[in-house]
This record gives structure tokens, C-alpha cells and sequence, in this order.
């Protein structure tokens, strides 16, 4: 099973390459793939497996993998089917089709998601699949991106799917800590089901999840939405697999959970509105792909209703029909996608005469609509009557209950007849065509995606038809012929499937076969049909009108979203009043009003305060005063942030006298490179503040400000003090060495024994310098600063200290700073490097190494301009980002394919002739890509608050030089 999702992974990763070399001919391959991985299912059928792979114990997240029948068959739908859709792609798409090779992996990657998520014994596991489908459904159904309806459906399928499955993730947690256990094979093995009010809760929470991913009412509207995305699409996520994966679930809990007390409520009501809503929907739209879509909602409540039963016979039912509807559904799908192809349009009121020329993909669609409507000798008949008989013995349910379900079901499976009649008929008969759309009835002869037809006829008015090629017609008329041998060969599907029927509890499970005899399901299946057939007659009475009888699920979505920005708006108004000082305000208040309510209430040591260590803390502490209240009375802005930077540089000095060095020396470097930044903002501001814009002075701020240092101050004394265990300061410098294999503490709890949150923390650096780039930039990043030679005054003949020192305004030109940046720059370059390797055994690491760095490019860019920062480094920034990035998060994943913990660092020791003994620790490349991350950090600075702010104060105030223009 890990085998398989491997090279599923693997081939989506590749899929694009593929793609590009082959075009269309690709998917052809990609299907060999899923074909492979569909012969190991069958060969392992029935012979149950399972795999357990450790990751994170301690938080009961492991790669638990189970194979079983139920498990079996939907991956061999998944694989399957998806195999003959990846087929249909080849003579669907055009090698011109724009993002192929993208949508190619997505369909490769969301089989591979569907698959970990059927055998996914671990319901956390389940859940991050879970997750995964709907994240690559958002993808696949809005590939037309382009295209504002498929963004439109994308979106809402996405919102749907996903809120629901946040509230199974809740139930989730709640079932696993009340079972003391996440695996399902535990739940399933519990003699006594979990019970109680917060397994109620957790129930009905995964239901939710469940039925939102199932597409059923009331969370059903995102279904016929995502008609907008392209046909293979509709033929695989809506009909086989993704929507399969709610009732999967409710399948999978069935047998320990029909009995609970929110179980049959929701199951059973909720699927009931679903089968006859939908079904009575899809007599009404006028549109085939629509048609199937509403179709497929209302046989997805047929099926939620079938497996949550709870009771062996309804379990194999259940299973059935899951199978007969992804054989006729996909087909049928697939039917409409080259209907529209050939046809130009999906209308069924401009349809004419498809049958007597298309006379193959007509016998293959008829084949399919009679399995839909549950006519033998088909697989959907088989189920059909196996449903019915389950129902009327389901003895779980009480007498009045068992009516009513059974009633749904009957009422239901008409209407399913009556729309299967519909589909043929609107596909393929010989009828008068509709001009222009009747009046009262939305006009559906446009594609969901928002495009009108591109409707071919001929010279006589007639609709044109393009035939399709065999490779496009052979997938669906597979699936045709599969419904009807399986049908043919009941007995021997019931060896297939019975298995999974036989974990629940209750009467033994009655075998499929094709002929029980004349029995009380005969008698209703064929009046099923009777009434199936009047309903079609009363097709005209039925049709969709501008007002839907049954109210429009889709505009109460529009509803729901505009009365959430509505509020969203208003508790915008009310909390964020547009005032700075305001909100700062509210935080400071917090700040002093909770904690110290608290802290009053709660118990208290005592506190025992040393005034200071050394008289020189006493000295730099007033100085950090002083300059701190200077701060809020100087006009210069300079002057403001020099004076903000002392108390920076002096708290730098506080570290280093008490015996940390590393601190002090990121404290310092930081300071230093927030005074360069300031300095070059402060350029396009004037240098004093206005008087205009001066605050006089505000006492209820001043007494803001004393009592939040107070609070913080005391709140620190008490934090102290309240420590009674030993610190755990006094193990680390030992762990340090022993796991992280270095004697500088601090820098090996970054890189390795909190490397997790360092990571979380780059990552949020690498988001911040690209959000402040966009904001600087507005359309797209600055990319590389100009280098010299893109000056047009520059000379290659003069001589500079610096390549691009000519190109300064003289008035602004330094030859001091110019000489000394030139002797000094490879000398702070080889300190960063130090700093970078002497950082795992004394102060340093990636971190202040790249502030070093940076500081070096700072000095180049004050003496040289922006031409010279092009000249120090002539790379992207955004590229030096993603490249740390990418060298951070790719050794979490080195540890992983090596078996080790993620993030876990290895220590090689190694003697070299020359070198002698050398002692590598892996987490320096975890710390190579936060050096990085750090110098393309200061980089997007300098040039987006530096050159390019260069660059448009020379385009509003030119400025004549001698030997190039301004800086």
C-alpha cells in the first residue's frame, strides 16, 4: 500500500514533465501507472494487510495504512476508473490545452489522495487526505481559471468541503480521545461502542463532515456548481470518486455507530430529502451535464441512506450500488463530455437525432441509463433489488420508520427512472428542436463555465455532429459493458463484496444474484418503473421555472456569504475604529487589566529582587531611559530613531554583561540594520515633523505608558519567583552537545532541538518580505537591482574604487566611504562566513551570519548606490528566499526518507588528508538556508526600499552629474 501511494506521488510529480514531452499522448502513460497499481489491488483482494510506519507517537500521528474489502473495492474504483478517464483525457484535451501538464498531475495526485484516504487506518491520516481531495477538487474545478463561473465554483465547492471537513477533524479529536485511540481498526475491534454526550457530538460532527463532502441537503448545492470544470473532471471526482468518499465514511463507522442515538436521524432524513429533492431537480434542468449532476445528488442520498442502515443486507447493497453508480454515472459523464464535443452544446431542447448518427455512443448510453433506473439485466437492477429487500427486513428500524424509508426509497428510485427516460431522450431522440429557450426557463444552452455554445449546424439548420474517435468512445462504452457483465455475473460479485457486509452486526446477509424470484422487490421495481415512465410523461409539467418550486440552495449560499461580510463589516467598524492610538490603547488596557486581575486572585510567592549585578547596568539602564523619553519629545525624525537605536544597542550591552554573547550579537547586528532601514524611509519624509502634526503632550498616555512598564516589570518578578522545579536552562548546554552534537547552546536549539519553530518562524519571514514587496511594488517584485552597466552614463574606461562609485552624484559621493567599503567588504563577507561555520560551538550561526552580510551589502549601497548593489549581488532576492526555503524544509524531508525524525540532525566525523579531523553536523545546512533566508530578507529591502525608491526620486527630481546621475 506505501508502495502505491509512492509512485502515485512520484508520477503526479513527473506528470507535467511527461506532459510536456508527449502532450495528450501523456495520459496514456499516467493510465499504465494506475493500471499497475489496480492489478495489486486485485491480486490482494482478499488478503487483508496492514501498515504501520512511526512518525510522531507521542501525538498518535503514524502512517497507519489498512487494506480490507471495503477498502478493496473503492480503490479499485479509484484506480479504476481513473485509468479510463486518464484514457478519455488523451481524446478529450488538444496539446494546446492550456495547463495540461498542471491538470494532469492534479488528477494523478487527487487518485493518490483518494487512495490514502480508503485505507487510512488512522483517522488523523484520513483527515489530512481528506483534506488533500479537497484541496485538488478546488484545483481540477477551477482549471478554466480564466473563466469567472469556474472560479465561482471552485471557490464554493471548496468553502463547503472544507468547513465540513474542519468539523470532522473536531469529532475527530473528540471520538479519538474518548476511545484512547485513533486507529479505526480499535473502534471497529471495541466490543462496546464508545457512548456518551461527547461521542454524540463527535458522531454527528463526522456525519457533517460526511454528508458536506457527499454532496447531500442541505450542503448539496456545490455539486451542480462544479459542472463548470471540465468533463473528465465531472466523470471522476463527481460520480466515482470524491463524492464516494462521504459515504465511504459513513460505511466505514456503520458498524459501530447505526445504533447511536444521532446516528439513523441525520443519516436516514437527510438522504431521504436528498434522493427525492434531487431526483424531482434533475426532471427539471435542461441541461444533460446538469441532468447527471442532480442525478447524481439524489443517488448519493440513496446510497447514505443504504450503508447507514446499519444492517448486513444494507451494508451489501450499499456496496453495490456504490459500484453499479460509478460504472454508470462515469459512463454517462463521459457521454455528455463527447456530446458537447461533437454537438456543441448540452442543451437538450437543441438536441436532435444523435442516436441514428452516433448509433454506438447511444446503445452505450442506453446501456448505462439502464442500470441507473434499475432495469435488468444490469448491475444497478441487482442493487436496486438487493436495496429494496434490505429495507423491508431492516429490523434495526422500527415498523412506522421502516415505511417511511422505505417509501423514500421507492418514490426515489421513480423519479430515477423517470430522469434516466428524460436523459436518453433528451441526448438521442429524433424531436423538434427549440429555437431560443422558452419563456419562464433559465437558459442553460451555455456551459456552466460562464462560455455561450459553439454550436455547429449544418446548411439546413440542422445540429452538426463531429464523431468521436474510438479511444474517446471506448472508456465510457467499457463502463456500459462492465455494468452489464456484472450484473450478468451477480453470484460471483457477491464473493467481492459480501466480506465487508459481514463485519456488521445482524441477520445473516442474503447473497446477490440476479433472479430471486417472484418476491415483494419484484412488485415494486416494476412499478417503479410503471410510475417511472408516467413521470417522464409528465416531463412538460415539471419543467424548471425562474422561480424553483423548492426554493434555490444556491442563491441561500449567496445569502449566507453576503450576510457574513455584513457582519464581518461591522465588527470591523466596532472594534477597529480606524485609529491607531485607539487600538494600542485597547491592547495596553488588556494588557494591564487581565493579567493583573489574575495575578491578584491567584496564589503568590514571594518576590526577591537584586537592584543590579554590576554599577554599569545601573549607567546603561538610565542611558535607555533617557534616550527613550528623549524619543517623545524630538521634532527631527533622525534624531528620533538614533536615540530609539541607543536603547537598542544598550540593551545589546545588558546581554553581553550577563554572559550572553550570542544574544548581544544579534541584538547589536539587528539594531544596526533597523537604523539602515529607517534611514532609507526616512528619505521620502521631511526631515522635522510639522508643526501641525505635532501631539502636545497628553497625560492619560504618559500614565498608559508608566503603568504597562509596571505591570510588565512586576508580572516578570512574580513569573520568576513562581519557579519551583529545577530550570531547564540547566540541561540544556548538555542536551545541546550530546543531541545536537555542538557547544553553542542557543544556536542548536534553533537549528535542531527547536528547529520546528525556526522554521515556522523563516517561513513567516520569507510570506512578510514578500507581502512588503507587493505592497511596494504593487504589479510584480523589483527583481535584480540594476547593475552598472545598465547606466546609460556609465564608462568602462574610468576607474573607480567601486564598479558603480562613478555612477554617484558627485555632491553625494564619498571617495572615504568608498575606499573603506572597498577594503572592508571582503572582510566583514569572510566574518559572516565565520560566524555562519563557528556558530554550532561559539556565537555566531546562520542567523547573525546573515545580518553580517546583509550589513556588508548595507555598506556597498550607502557608498556605491543602487547600481552597485546590482554589481555586489546580482541575484533575484525572491530567488535567494525560495532557495533557503527550500534547503530548510528539504532537510526536515531528508530526515524523513532516511527514517530519522524530521528536523533530526546526523553528525559525520571524517579524517581528511589535509584537513585532519573534521566533524560535520547535518543541521548546518538547516542553518545554510536561514543564512540565506536572512541575506535575501535585506536584500528586498535595500532594493525596494532602497533602489527602487532610488530609482523614482531620480525620475521626479533629475538631477546633471558628472559621470552618471543620481543615486
Amino acid at each position: 500500500m506505501l508502495a502505491i501511494l509512492l509512485a502515485l506521488a512520484a508520477t503526479a510529480v513527473v506528470a507535467p514533465l511527461w506532459v510536456r514531452a508527449l502532450g495528450r499522448n501523456a495520459f496514456y502513460l499516467l493510465a499504465l501507472v494506475l493500471l499497475g497499481c489496480l492489478g495489486w489491488v486485485i491480486a490482494n483482494w482478499l488478503d487483508p494487510q496492514r501498515v504501520r510506519l512511526a512518525w510522531a507517537p507521542s501525538i498518535a500521528m503514524n502512517i497507519d495504512l489498512r487494506f480490507d474489502s471495503l477498502a478493496a473495492v473503492m480503490c479499485a474504483l479509484i484506480l479504476g476508473i481513473g485509468t479510463l478517464i486518464l484514457v478519455y483525457c488523451a481524446g478529450y484535451f488538444e496539446d494546446d490545452e492550456p495547463r495540461l501538464g498542471l491538470f494532469a498531475a492534479e488528477l494523478v495526485g487527487f487518485a493518490c489522495a483518494m487512495f490514502g484516504l480508503v485505507t487510512s487506518d488512522n483517522m488523523l491520516l484520513l483527515f489530512v487526505f481528506w483534506e488533500a481531495t479537497t484541496v485538488l477538487s478546488f484545483l481540477l474545478v477551477g482549471h478554466n481559471a480564466e473563466q469567472a463561473a469556474s472560479r465561482r465554483a471552485a471557490i464554493q465547492a471548496l468553502l463547503v468541503t472544507a468547513a465540513g471537513g474542519l468539523a470532522m477533524l473536531v469529532g475527530i479529536v473528540i471520538l479519538g480521545e474518548a476511545n484512547d485511540s485513533y486507529l479505526l481498526s480499535d473502534l471497529l475491534a471495541g466490543a462496546h461502542p464508545p457512548s456518551g454526550v461527547a461521542v454524540n457530538v463527535a458522531v454527528a460532527l463526522l456525519l457533517v463532515g460526511a454528508l458536506s463532502k457527499s454532496a447531500v441537503v442541505p450542503l448539496h448545492f456545490w455539486l451542480p456548481g462544479a459542472m463548470a470544470a471540465p468533463t473528465p473532471v465531472s466523470a471522476y471526482l463527481h460520480a466515482a470518486a470524491m463524492v464516494k468518499a462521504g459515504v465511504y465514511l459513513v460505511a466505514r463507522l456503520a458498524p459501530v455507530f447505526a445504533a447511536n442515538p444521532v446516528w439513523h436521524p441525520l443519516v436516514l432524513v437527510l438522504g431521504l430529502v436528498s434522493m427525492l429533492l434531487a431526483g424531482l431537480r434533475s426532471l427539471q434542468v435542461v441541461d444533460l451535464k446538469l441532468v447527471l449532476a442532480f442525478g447524481t445528488v439524489s443517488q448519493l442520498g440513496f446510497l447514505i441512506v443504504l450503508v447507514g442502515i446499519g444492517t448486513p443486507g444494507a451494508a451489501l447493497a450499499g456496496v453495490t450500488m456504490i459500484v453499479a453508480h460509478a460504472l454508470f454515472k462515469g459512463c454517462l459523464f463521459m457521454v455528455v463530455g463527447i456530446i458537447d464535443h461533437g454537438a456543441g452544446t448540452r442543451d437538450l431542447r437543441r438536441l436532435s437525432g444523435l442516436g441514428r448518427r452516433a448509433p454506438v455512443l447511444c446503445g452505450t448510453a442506453i446501456l448505462a441509463t439502464l442500470s441507473m433506473a434499475g432495469i435488468p439485466p444490469l448491475l444497478g437492477f441487482v442493487g436496486k433489488e438487493s436495496a429494496l429487500s434490505a429495507v423491508l427486513d431492516a429490523d434495526v428500524l422500527t415498523g412506522a420508520a421502516r415505511v417511511v424509508v422505505a417509501l423514500g426509497v421507492v418514490l426515489g428510485s421513480m423519479l430515477t427512472v423517470g430522469y434516466s427516460i428524460r436523459f436518453v431522450w433528451g441526448a438521442f431522440a429524433d424531436k423538434q428542436v427549440a429555437e431560443e429557450p422558452a419563456p419562464g426557463t433559465t437558459p442553460v444552452a451555455n456551459h456552466p463555465s460562464g462560455q455561450p455554445d459553439a454550436t455547429s449546424t449544418t446548411a439546413d439548420g440542422r445540429l452538426g455532429w463531429h464523431p468521436p474517435g474510438a479511444l474517446l468512445l471506448g472508456p465510457p462504452a467499457i463502463l456500459a459493458v462492465a455494468s452489464l457483465a456484472a450484473g450478468l455475473m451477480a453470484s460471483r460479485l457477491d464473493g467481492a463484496l459480501a466480506p465487508y457486509a459481514e463485519t456488521l452486526a445482524g441477520q445473516p446477509v442474503s447473497h446477490l444474484a440476479l433472479w430471486h424470484g417472484l418476491t415483494a422487490p419484484l412488485t415494486l421495481t416494476v412499478l417503479i418503473i410503471a410510475v417511472g415512465i408516467l413521470l417522464y410523461r409528465l416531463r412538460d409539467r415539471l419543467v424548471e421555472s425562474a422561480h424553483p418550486r423548492l426554493g434555490n440552495a444556491d442563491r441561500a449560499y449567496d445569502a449566507t456569504l453576503r450576510a457574513m461580510d455584513r457582519l464581518s463589516l461591522r465588527m470591523t467598524g466596532a472594534v477597529q475604529r480606524g485609529s491607531l492610538p485607539l487600538s494600542q490603547a485597547t491592547i495596553l488596557v488588556t494588557l494591564i487589566i487581565l493579567p493583573s486581575v489574575l495575578l491578584a486572585l491567584g496564589g503568590r510567592t514571594g518576590v526577591v529582587l537584586r537592584p543590579w549585578d554590576s554599577p554599569l547596568q545601573v549607567v546603561i539602564g538610565a542611558i535607555m531611559a533617557a534616550t527613550a523619553l528623549a524619543a517623545t519629545v524630538f521634532r527631527n525624525r533622525l534624531a528620533s530613531v538614533l536615540v530609539v537605536g541607543v536603547t537598542g544597542y544598550g540593551c545589546g550591552v545588558i546581554f553581553a554583561l550577563h554572559g550572553a554573547p550570542d544574544l548581544a550579537l544579534t541584538q547589536f547586528l539587528v539594531e544596526t540594520l533597523t537604523l539602515v532601514i529607517f534611514v532609507l524611509v526616512l528619505r521620502a519624509f521631511p526631515a522635522t515633523i510639522e508643526q501641525s502634526r505635532t501631539a502636545a503632550f497628553k497625560v492619560h498616555r504618559a500614565i498608559l505608558a508608566a503603568v504597562v512598564g509596571t505591570v510588565v516589570a512586576v508580572l516578570a518578578a512574580f513569573a520568576v519567583a513562581a519557579r519551583t522545579a529545577e530550570p531547564i536552562w540547566h540541561r540544556i548546554p548538555d542536551a545541546a552537545y550530546r543531541f545536537g552534537g555542538g557547544k553553542n547552546a542557543v544556536n542548536v536549539l534553533l537549528v535542531d532541538l527547536r528547529a520546528w519553530d525556526t522554521l515556522g518562524e523563516i517561513s513567516v519571514l520569507v510570506v512578510a518580505a514578500t507581502g512588503v514587496a507587493s505592497l511596494v511594488f504593487r504589479s510584480r517584485r523589483f527583481g535584480s537591482a540594476p547593475r552598472a552597466t545598465d547606466s546609460p552614463d556609465y564608462d568602462p574606461d574610468l576607474v573607480s574604487w567601486l564598479p558603480a562609485g562613478r555612477l554617484v552624484d558627485r555632491a553625494e559621493r564619498s571617495m572615504v566611504l568608498q575606499i573603506t567599503t572597498r577594503l572592508v567588504f571582503p572582510t566583514i563577507m569572510v566574518l559572516s562566513v565565520y560566524f555562519f561555520f563557528s556558530g554550532h560551538n561559539a556565537p555566531g550561526g546562520g542567523f547573525a551570519g546573515g545580518l553580517t552580510a546583509g550589513l556588508a551589502l548595507t555598506l556597498r549601497y550607502l557608498a556605491g548606490g543602487r547600481y552597485e548593489l546590482g554589481e555586489a549581488l546580482p541575484v533575484d532576492a525572491g530567488h535567494i528566499l525560495g532557495a533557503g526555503l527550500s534547503l530548510a524544509a528539504g532537510t526536515a524531508v531528508s530526515s524523513l526518507l532516511l527514517g530519522a525524525p524530521p528536523l533530526s540532525s546526523a553528525i559525520v566525523e571524517v579524517t581528511l588528508p589535509v584537513l585532519g579531523h573534521v566533524k560535520l553536523v547535518t543541521a548546518l545546512f538547516f542553518d545554510l538556508g536561514v543564512y540565506l533566508i536572512v541575506v535575501g530578507l535585506v536584500l528586498d529591502v535595500l532594493r525596494s526600499l532602497g533602489a527602487r525608491l532610488d530609482s523614482e526620486l531620480d525620475e521626479t527630481e533629475p538631477t546633471s552629474v558628472q559621470g552618471g546621475s543620481g543615486k
